[in-house]
């Protein structure tokens, strides 16, 4: 079953008296529980594409449903509420509050679900955090862990909402090659675990391998899509 189905997008910008065209007349469908890269030079429109699956932007002209809904046509309230439900972000500069420590950060976004009982926030805090095994670290801020810690605890905080998508943009470029495999690896047990679509742009061919599904970008055009079972082009 499709998750997300994106067709005919296109989104201009205006810079000055000139007109860029960050994306146009993309065409795609990603699966349930999915593992897709975007990939593509600086420029290509792998932010744009995120931000636009995510609700953090409108498209120009076309159509995205993500779990069957068409959120090109939802209200600014709308596409907040959505993404709250439905929706995890993985920042690559990790975007942890600083003055929290590990627990609080990942406890963050659960403050915004009304209703959620202490007892079950507390639960999914420590299930997720286990997960990306910082247990141990729980108590610590930002400023004292690593670059891939702090990587794994804006993970755990993407998905202790239990999201059906994960949007990671560049999740891998402030690390290591070493700990950029560890992140990918983990990103995959997440999803087998919960269930989670991922998708993730990525300027690293070493990564890219690592992903299911590839959409390839160039100049705002999907030039190629590779791996989707039942369908695609190798």
């Amino acid at each position: 079953m499709s998750l997300i189905e994106i067709s005919k997008l296109t989104k201009t910008y205006r810079a000055g008296d000139a007109q860029v065209h960050a994306l146009h007349d993309v065409t795609a469908r990603i699966d349930e529980a999915a593992f897709v890269s975007v990939v593509g030079p600086s420029g290509s429109g792998k932010t744009t594409l995120l931000n636009l699956v995510g609700c953090l932007d409108v498209p120009t002209s076309g159509h995205i449903r993500v779990l069957d809904q068409d959120v090109t046509s939802l209200s600014r309230r709308e596409r907040t509420a959505f993404r709250g439900r439905h929706v995890g972000f993985i920042f690559q500069d990790f975007n942890l509050v600083p003055v929290l420590n590990v627990y609080e950060n990942v406890e963050y976004p659960l403050r915004m679900v009304n209703g959620l009982p202490a007892a079950e926030r507390r639960e999914r805090i420590t299930k997720v955090i286990e997960a990306v095994d910082l247990a141990d670290q729980a108590g610590k801020r930002p400023d004292q862990l690593s670059g891939g810690q702090k990587q794994r605890a804006a993970i755990a905080r993407a998905l202790v909402t239990r999201p059906r998508l994960a949007l990671a943009d560049e999740p891998t470029a402030n690390l290591d090659h070493a700990t950029a495999f560890r992140i990918i690896a983990l990103m995959k047990k997440m999803r087998d675990e919960f269930g989670t679509t991922f998708l993730f742009s990525t300027h690293d061919s070493r990564i890219v391998d690592e992903a299911e599904h590839i959409l390839e970008l160039e100049d705002g055009r999907l030039m190629a899509e590779k791996g989707r079972e039942g369908g695609g082009n190798d």
